[in-house]
């Protein structure tokens, strides 16, 4: 999932509109992904990046090396306050992994400036990560028990009514909901199944959990089931909605 995260983190930035020399405050920064596409994108005077895990705030240090950027070990519950609020507060894919999605909003839009923005972006589970879902469908044929950890039906809030109706309903006003396509290209089978077969997320825990005869079969449905060009490459979209709106001033 994280080879994806830079260039929807840069369109997701340029979605903002953020005006250049504010000041942010990145929520769950992993490894600094949306961190990196503030400072490369929107002149921020700028950047707090946050995260609850002190192995990802390491990381994250470790890759961005930028004077404007900071990096606190803090997540929602212990947001870091800015005296005059920050003018923009932003989560890059990790929205639906807080335990409280409404408390966190709030408490984001508690941390801005009035009329600042608080911004979210996170993955289309239904149908919009193409290479998640042909995942998930083959993953159905060879274990219907597969549905139960399908990340579709995990996160249901990862789709445009859902997202809006919980920002305005945590009070954030001009609410806009957009979505945003990349290409996912794999050059061959391999490369799109190797990631599957590591332990770190739903799909590769699924994975693991399988019988090896059950992991071939799941491997041979893909393989049957994935458009594969002249050459041999994996083309696929995977989209991810963005939604943002204003503190009222």
């Amino acid at each position: 999932m994280g080879r994806w995260s830079r260039p929807l983190s840069d369109k997701f930035v340029d979605w903002l509109a953020v005006p250049p020399g504010g000041h942010w405050l990145d929520v769950g920064t992993g490894t600094g992904a949306l961190a990196a596409a503030v400072c490369r994108s929107a002149s921020p005077s700028s950047v707090l990046a946050c995260d609850p895990s002190a192995s990802f705030v390491k990381e994250a240090r470790s890759r961005l090396d930028d004077h404007r950027v900071s990096f606190a070990i803090a997540g929602i519950g212990d947001l870091p306050v800015r005296e005059d609020g920050y003018d923009a507060v932003v989560s890059g894919l990790a929205l639906n992994f807080f335990p409280d999605c409404a408390g966190a909003v709030r408490e984001q839009l508690a941390a801005v400036r009035p009329g600042g923005t608080v911004g979210a972006l996170v993955w289309d589970y239904s149908d919009g990560m193409e290479f998640l879902r042909h995942f998930w469908d083959a993953a159905a044929v060879v274990d219907p028990k597969a549905a139960e950890v399908d990340e579709a039906r995990r996160f249901p809030i990862c789709r445009p009514e859902p997202l809006k109706s919980l920002f305005e309903s945590s009070g954030a006003e001009n609410v806009r909901v957009e979505s945003i396509v990349i290409p996912t290209v794999f050059p061959d089978f391999n490369s799109y199944w190797s990631p599957f077969l590591g332990n770190a997320g739903p799909a590769p825990r699924f994975v693991s959990s399988l019988t090896e005869e059950r992991r071939d079969a799941l491997a041979r449905v893909l393989q049957d089931r994935l458009p594969v060009n002249a050459e041999g490459a994996i083309e696929l979209k995977a989209r991810a909605w963005a939604v943002a709106g204003c503190r009222s001033h």
